[in-house]
């Protein structure tokens, strides 16, 4: 008889899929929780945004605080799905920082310092994101539970001897 053995990943590359998932996940939440203040700023049109003549791209102080906010508010719930490591929210996380790019970029004449930081935090989000190779991804707990062997001192029914213990 033969025993079928499932291919674990190697604990050192685990450990890193679990620690860009985390690291995503937070720089996911606080660039969310940035974007969501800058929106409040556009909505209640503060006067921390730089009026600039003569760009191509002008468009409504509160419209564009509303969009801040709300893909704010989407990149914080996206980071929570990143914290229970599921699947759509390393695809919605990608977009979401995506878009936050392409947002803070189109607003960099407006608040060219917090721009560049945002595009910066959405690259590293990205990078952190996409790395992840999916056998590398850390397994959710339901599955890890279904995959670990029994640690029963029961004897197996094929062999007559216990099964290996986890250390």
């Amino acid at each position: 008889m033969t025993a079928t053995h499932t291919a674990r990943p190697h604990p050192a590359k685990q450990a890193w899929a679990t620690g860009l998932t985390a690291f995503a996940a937070v720089m996911l939440m606080i660039a969310g929780v940035l974007d969501i203040f800058r929106g409040i700023m556009g909505i209640a049109q503060d006067d921390v945004f730089v009026t600039t003549r003569n760009y191509v791209f002008q468009y409504d102080l509160t419209g564009w605080g509303w969009i801040h906010l709300v893909l704010g508010v989407l990149a914080v719930i996206v980071s929570i799905g990143l914290f229970q490591t599921a699947m759509w929210a390393r695809v919605a996380g990608v977009t979401i920082a995506g878009l936050i790019i392409l947002a803070n970029f189109l607003s960099l004449p407006y608040y060219p310092v917090w721009a560049v930081v945002m595009i910066a935090f959405s690259g590293f989000i990205i990078w952190a994101l996409c790395v992840l190779r999916p056998e590398e991804y850390p397994a959710s707990p339901t599955t890890a539970a279904s995959s670990t062997p029994s640690t029963s001192s029961a004897p197996s029914s094929t062999t007559g001897t216990a099964p290996p213990r986890n250390p």
